[in-house]
């Protein structure tokens, strides 16, 4: 698969963030490792599908710290690193780790069936969600996330990858939208961030 404009994007994120250090009620933001984009206007609703056909929304999931990232099954490195690091994550925050929610949306439904998109998800962990939609839907819920994809042409019609954005949205237990994390910082930087956010009144 081709790499991913990370870093434009990124700097449009941190663009459109609000950056002037202060909280609305005062005070100054957390010092995250990841880019902070509390109060954006975007990353704000996904409403989809689980492989068992239960619409989801991210209101189900208010009183966790979700942690969202656009993939495809059959992505060969970015998307396994990506869900592989945040079953790490889980791991090392112990107890919390059950206070914190992965959600894996197919950018790709028209291969990753329901049941594809369930086995894939169940490789790393019981708890991460898969989601999918139409591809209208799918390609709704990317531009609520300013999440690029395209399909990139294989040999055959079925042998397509696709290139997208590499990084995650965090989502704070009051469901607003408050970090993107880059592809490829690691475990420990999101630990360390999530552990912020744990610590929030919910």
């Amino acid at each position: 698969m081709r790499r991913v404009l990370l870093m434009a994007c990124a700097a449009a994120l941190c663009g459109l963030a609000a950056c002037d250090g202060a909280l609305p009620g005062g005070g100054s933001k957390p010092a995250f490792k990841a880019i902070d984009i509390t109060g954006a206007e975007y990353a704000r609703t996904l409403q989809l599908t689980d492989p068992d056909g239960q619409a989801r929304s991210l209101a189900d999931y208010k009183g966790k710290v979700v942690v969202v990232f656009f993939g495809f099954t059959q992505c060969p490195d970015v998307c396994p690193t990506t869900l592989a690091e945040l079953a790490e994550v889980k791991r090392m925050l112990g107890a919390d780790g059950t206070r914190v929610q992965g959600i894996f949306v197919t950018i790709d439904p028209e291969r990753d069936t329901a049941e594809l998109l369930k086995a894939y998800a169940a490789n790393f962990g019981p708890d991460i969600v898969g989601l999918r939609g139409t591809p209208e839907q799918t390609v709704a819920a990317a531009k609520e996330f300013k999440v690029f994809f395209s399909k990139v042409p294989g040999k055959t019609d079925t042998s397509y990858t696709m290139d997208h954005t590499a990084g995650s949205y965090v989502i704070d237990a009051k469901g607003r939208v408050r970090l993107f994390t880059r592809h490829g910082t690691g475990p420990q930087a999101l630990a360390d961030d999530l552990k912020i956010l744990l610590a929030e009144p919910a």
